[in-house]
């Protein structure tokens, strides 16, 4: 019982003493009311830029633009690949599914983007036809996909901030300038999915022979649908 004694049973000596403020409330209690009052202004307003500052900033962006596109541009072409039948038009990789919130607003930003201009657009759905995934991987050399990626005359443009930046700039409608003229409308086969079941397996992908049983058909991809004999060939 030595061990613990009595020392704390004892009141301790300052227990009628006023406890003293925290150091920061200490520290304020000696600033004046100049350093309150300036602690409480508000901070300045974003200057705003002259006429001549805005159109060198605008310079600056398109020359950056310019120079990522070209990036982008030899990266997709270090395979020497081009894109198949990507000559007189514009094709659009893209995604239809959902899945990626993102990715699905920037296909459509795109799509809707290009879809303005009366050009020749060739747009492959990934989520349709599995073979565009593969396309796409030997294009670019590499399996890590952003989607959209968007090509112009065979030669790749960028996604949809390059694509975006260059429909603000003027830039695109110039590109696209260059391509045939058509008259945009809705097929009337597919409804503009460009794609249609298959008529052999009808959508099953499955065919089933008296000798080998079932197997897959060889007429369409695995989502049992084959591109539209109606729009399939644009241009």
């Amino acid at each position: 019982m030595a061990i613990f004694s009595s020392s704390w049973l004892k009141l301790p000596s300052n227990v009628n003493k006023p406890t003293p403020p925290p150091r920061s409330y200490r520290s304020l209690s000696c600033s004046s009311v100049k350093d309150i009052l300036d602690l409480c202004k508000s901070e300045p307003e974003t200057e705003v830029l002259s006429p001549r500052s805005a159109s060198i900033l605008n310079r600056i962006k398109m020359s950056t633009t310019v120079l990522l596109r070209l990036w982008t541009r030899s990266v997709a072409g270090q395979s020497g690949c081009k894109v198949p039948h990507g000559d007189h038009r514009v094709v659009i990789y893209y995604t239809s599914l959902r899945v990626v919130r993102r990715t699905f607003e920037d296909c459509s930003v795109v799509r809707s983007i290009i879809g303005g201009f009366r050009v020749p657009i060739d747009e492959r759905d990934l989520s349709m036809d599995f073979k565009y995934v593969q396309e796409l991987e030997k294009i670019t050399g590499s399996k890590d996909l952003n989607l959209p990626m968007v090509f112009i005359n065979g030669d790749y443009v960028g996604g949809v901030e390059e694509v975006r930046q260059l429909h603000e700039s003027g830039e695109l409608k110039t590109m696209l300038e260059r391509l045939p003229v058509v008259e945009s409308k809705t097929c009337d086969v597919c409804g503009g999915l460009r794609f249609i079941l298959c008529q052999t397996c009808d959508g099953s992908h499955k065919l089933y022979r008296q000798k080998e049983g079932f197997c897959p058909c060889m007429d369409c991809n695995m989502n049992g649908l084959i591109t539209c004999p109606s729009c399939s060939t644009v241009g």
